[in-house]
């Protein structure tokens, strides 16, 4: 009886069970006029039953029949597709039919998601899919439970493993290996970052190399071309060790959603990466995360663990449902930084009215440091706008589309006409674009 307590819970009728019962259940039926059928339906009940109790017995006969475990990285990366493994081993005395469901943490909703598999007496199967978080945190994996059918498939037991798991949900891990490795290895150019010609004055002779095509005709060297027969060219370095901050809005217009994720979201996948890029061409990285009041403040360094600093408060940063107080970004920049940098403003106006408001404070910045600001272009404006018209609603819509695209192009022109960079970029370009005009204001020597 302790026996039956133990694994009744973990018994489960399947449809076909329950078929074949409705077949004998009809037999019965047919049994009332044509007593013939009563003895077939007590045959089908007593083979039910029997494959029943076969079946049983082939499910019990190995105590732990299954074993799993989880693989996946320790630091997941928002808004990326993250991969996860099942490694899954059994012995039994027949072939199963597993059916798998992994508890998912709650945020990522996944509610339906289950996975089959045809397997041997003796096996070791994988089973590999993708999770996309939308939000830094804390996700908790459960339980892994794996169904066990027999070819009769009558009922199935149900073997529940103790993989629960706390994993944490950095800003996009993913993207800043790749960019990271791409620019260690000088292949930056295979994602769309752009090759820029150093024409600044703040270049270091680093050394005399092969002309290659592309090079600048400028920069060939005629007296080492003389010597060696061939054409030969000075090499430049850009100057390193400058300070570039990444500075966040997590005002109310940060909130807008795009695809799963905040425009903070991508502003902090964006940080990192720029960091990990400045850090890796010799600069120093920093960070001022700022709403109405001041969050966080990294000073610029170019030590190894700078990395590991920047990471764990963008991991921290909140949405502000409050209006951006670019007067306190003012005054911190004054009283923080001393030194000439590159400032990155990922931020978002929503009109022209709302930029000239604050104005005076992007121009002030920009007396003393390399002010760039990025602005979010909005993909469903833009797709409504290029729309072909249909109706009166649609013919406003559009409208009002097309109005807020003008507003968008006057505010980078305001920006540009008062000697502040700025980007426009729609959220999923917004990393690559950023890197770029890095490099261009690098390779430009403007800092």
């Amino acid at each position: 009886m302790k026996f039956l307590a133990r694994v009744l819970p973990d018994i489960y009728l399947n449809n076909r069970l329950l078929i074949l019962l409705l077949g004998a259940v009809f037999l019965f039926i047919l049994g009332f006029p044509y007593p013939l059928f009563l003895g077939f339906g007590k045959l089908a009940v007593l083979a039910i039953l029997v494959m029943c109790l076969i079946e049983f017995i082939l499910l019990y006969l190995s105590k732990n029949p299954i074993s799993a475990e989880r693989l996946l990285d320790e630091k997941l990366s928002n808004g990326d597709f993250n991969t996860v493994i099942l490694k899954i081993k059994g012995r039994l005395a027949f072939d199963p039919k597993l059916k798998i469901i992994d508890e998912f943490p709650v945020q990522l909703q996944l509610r339906d998601t289950e996975f089959s598999l045809n397997c041997k007496k003796s096996f070791e199967e994988e089973v590999v899919y993708k999770i996309r978080p939308t939000e830094r945190g804390t996700y908790q994996f459960g339980k892994l439970r794996v169904f066990i059918n027999t070819r009769f498939g009558l009922i199935c037991r149900r073997v529940s493993l103790d993989l629960e798991k706390d994993v944490r949900v950095y800003p996009s891990v993913i993207q800043l290996k790749k960019y990271s490795f791409l620019a260690i290895s000088n292949r930056l150019q295979e994602v769309g970052v752009k090759k820029v010609r150093r024409i600044g004055q703040s270049q270091e002779f680093e050394q005399i190399r092969d002309y290659v095509i592309g090079d600048d005709f400028r920069q060939i060297n005629w007296r080492a071309t003389a010597r060696r027969q061939e054409l030969m060219v000075n090499q430049y370095q850009e100057e390193k060790s400058q300070n570039v901050y990444c500075l966040i809005d997590k005002g109310r217009l940060m909130q807008m959603p795009f695809e799963g994720l905040t425009l903070v979201d991508y502003a902090i996948n964006s940080s990192l990466v720029v960091s990990g890029i400045a850090l890796g061409r010799g600069d120093r990285a920093g960070l001022l995360t700022f709403s109405n009041t001041i969050g966080s403040l990294i000073m610029p360094k170019s030590i190894s663990t700078q990395m590991n600093l920047i990471s764990e408060t963008l991991f921290k940063q909140k949405v502000q449902n409050r209006e951006t107080n670019f007067l306190t970004l003012y005054k911190m920049v004054k009283l923080k930084l001393k030194k000439r940098s590159l400032l990155i403003l990922y931020t978002n106006f929503d009109s022209l009215i709302s930029l000239q408001n604050q104005m005076k404070y992007l121009k002030a910045i920009s007396k003393n440091h390399l002010l760039c600001t990025v602005i979010f272009d909005n993909t469903e404006v833009n797709k409504i706008a290029d729309e072909k018209t249909q109706g009166t609603k649609n013919l406003y819509d559009q409208t009002m589309a097309e109005k807020l695209q003008h507003d968008k192009k006057r505010i980078i022109k305001e920006l540009n006409k008062n000697g502040i960079y700025s980007i426009l970029t729609e959220p999923q370009d917004l990393t690559l674009n950023t890197i770029n005009k890095y490099i261009e204001l690098k390779a430009r020597g403007l800092l």
